[in-house]
């Protein structure tokens, strides 16, 4: 109001005259400079109040540590794009540690109570957020399927509080499925590491392994260390040549235990996402992470500045990886046929 007020005085002053006195001009400038005083009393007041302190909520169901990387690629894109952390914004973390299923809706409430500006979420997540909140706005960081999952209504138009990025993950299983048959000669029965919550991909990763011709045997696995021990010890009870994980931020926040246990094991794996190769695995496939995080925050970076998050169209991932490592094939006395490291991104010799 008091913008509209001092704009307007501002019209009425410069208006075309055909003369003016010396006295006139007096009284013009100073009610001039009265109006610009004004004026910038208003700018500054506006300046003040869009320097809000936004609160940025991240809920995840794995560790701090094991995401520590993908948080460092999304606060870089943040500060890109402007943001300072500490003067413009904060973040609220908050961590399941492996216990998804019993502690996320609590902690997705806790950051609804908090009253944060916005929610960066995986997919577990997403759905537990969206539970404790219709209106908060969400950002997915790799969703398995998120139409499946409910979290929006399309991808083009994902209406509501929801929207962010897909990792198609289902369909990424498949093919981790065919690479893993061709980098071990005559493979024929594989393990499934598993969370018991992995439906949405099972439907998918079955029937894949019934057109490859693999027996898939399925072991749900808890991510504790008690919980993956027995789950290789049971890979090894059936027989298995091979393991694969499903997509899983449990999984992904034990990855370094999970590649020394295959390492221990002898069986060689495949996994969802280049680190494990990081951290010693034999291979990965699948969405160049720190690129879905970084464009996440191309998200939170529009929903602060007044974007409706249904109105955002859900992004797939746009880049894929396949990284073979030969040091971790030899230690486990594989060989792998020369023609699947000739289709990788990157081989570490």
């Amino acid at each position: 109001m008091l913008r509209r007020f001092a704009l307007s005085s501002l019209l009425r002053i410069v208006r075309p005259v055909t003369l003016l006195t010396s006295k006139d001009m007096k009284k013009k400038f100073t009610f001039l400079s009265v109006c610009a005083i004004v004026f910038a009393l208003c700018f500054s007041v506006h300046a003040q109040q869009s320097g809000k302190i936004f609160r940025i909520g991240f809920l995840d169901s794995s560790t701090a540590s094991g995401m520590a990387g993908l948080l460092e690629a999304f606060r870089q894109e943040l500060s890109k794009l402007g943001w300072i952390e500490g003067k413009n914004f904060t973040i609220e973390y908050r961590f399941a540690e492996n216990k998804g299923s019993e502690r996320l809706p609590e902690l997705a409430a806790d950051l609804v109570r908090l009253k944060v500006d916005v929610i960066v979420a995986a997919s577990q997540g997403a759905a537990s957020a969206k539970k404790a909140s219709t209106t908060i706005p969400i950002v997915m960081t790799n969703a398995v399927d998120p139409v499946g999952a409910r979290l929006v209504a399309s991808l083009a138009q994902p209406g509501g509080n929801v929207t962010g990025l897909s990792a198609l993950s289902p369909e990424l299983n498949s093919k981790r499925l065919e690479i893993l048959k061709d980098a071990v000669p005559k493979l024929a029965r594989v393990g499934l590491l598993r969370p018991s919550a992995a439906s949405l991909q099972m439907k998918e990763i079955r029937p894949a392994a019934v057109a490859l011709k693999l027996k898939l045997e399925e072991i749900e696995t808890q991510t504790d260390a008690k919980g993956l021990e027995s789950a290789f010890k049971t890979a090894k009870q059936k027989q298995v040549s091979a393991i694969m994980t499903i997509t899983s931020s449990r999984f992904f926040g034990e990855r370094k235990r999970i590649v020394e246990l295959a390492g221990k094991y002898r069986l060689p794996a495949i996994y969802f996402q280049k680190e494990f190769v990081d951290e010693g695995g034999l291979m990965s496939y699948g969405v160049d992470s720190t690129d879905l995080f970084r464009r996440a925050a191309v998200y939170v970076d529009k929903i602060l500045k007044g974007a409706k998050p249904g109105d955002l169209p859900v992004q797939q991932a746009t880049k894929f990886e396949f990284v073979i490592n030969l040091k971790a094939a030899k230690q486990i006395g594989l060989t792998i046929p020369v023609r699947v490291p000739e289709r990788a991104n990157k081989v570490i010799k």
